[in-house]
C-alpha cells in the first residue's frame, strides 16, 4: 500500500497563501526546489482541487529549452506524475495524464492507495482537510517559510485532530525548514 502526502510550503505562523492570495515568499530555493523535485519523482498519482490544478497545470506546458537545471527536474518528474483534478466547476481538463472527477470519495482514494505501487500526494488545503478529516493521510511534509503573513489560507483544518510522530528535520538554505511527520500509530 502506498502512502498519502500532504506537502506543502507555509508561513511560520501557518499560511499557504496571504489574505491576498498572494504566495511569491514560498518560492524556494535550489537546494529546497530540488528536495521537491525528488519527492515528485516518489509520486505516482497527485490529487488536487481546481485552484491547485490551475497553479500547476503550468509545468505541463513549459517549453523544457526555457527552464533552468532544477525547474527541468520538477517539470519532468511532474509530466511522469497522473494527476486527478476534484472540481464541479471545471468542464474538462486538457493536459496529458489528467482526469477530472467530480466529487471527492474516501472510499475511492483508499483504494487508490490499496493499489499504487508509488505514494500518491494531495495538494491544496481544501482537498487536503477532507482526507485529513478521512484519516487517509500517511504523511506531513511541512516546509516552514520564515515569513510571517498574519493571515489568509490555512495549511491545516481546524477542528481535527491528528497525532504524529516525527520523522526528520531538515534545514535548507533559504532559512526555511522541512517538518516530516509520519501519523503516529496509537
Amino acid at each position: 500500500m502506498a502512502d498519502l502526502v500532504y506537502a506543502i510550503s507555509a508561513s511560520l505562523d501557518g499560511y499557504i497563501a496571504d489574505e491576498n492570495g498572494n504566495f511569491d515568499w514560498t518560492e524556494p530555493s535550489e537546494e529546497a526546489h530540488a528536495f521537491f523535485n525528488e519527492l515528485q519523482r516518489s509520486v505516482g498519482t497527485f490529487l488536487c482541487g481546481r485552484h491547485m490544478y490551475e497553479t500547476m497545470r503550468v509545468w505541463d506546458s513549459f517549453l523544457l529549452d526555457d527552464l533552468t537545471g532544477v525547474q527541468l527536474g520538477f517539470a519532468e518528474a511532474w509530466r511522469d506524475t497522473d494527476k486527478v483534478v476534484y472540481s464541479s466547476t471545471l468542464d474538462a481538463v486538457s493536459e496529458p495524464r489528467t482526469r477530472l472527477e467530480r466529487t471527492f470519495d474516501p472510499e475511492v482514494v483508499q483504494t487508490m492507495k490499496d493499489k499504487a505501487d508509488r505514494d500518491l500526494s494531495i495538494g491544496g488545503p481544501s482537498l487536503a482537510a477532507q482526507a485529513i478529516r478521512a484519516g487517509l493521510v500517511d504523511r506531513y511534509l511541512l516546509r516552514i517559510v520564515p515569513t510571517i503573513v498574519g493571515g489568509g489560507t490555512s495549511a491545516l483544518p481546524d477542528g481535527v485532530r491528528v497525532d504524529l510522530a516525527l520523522n526528520t528535520t531538515r534545514l535548507f538554505d533559504d532559512g526555511s525548514v522541512l517538518l516530516d511527520y509520519r501519523v503516529r500509530d496509537i
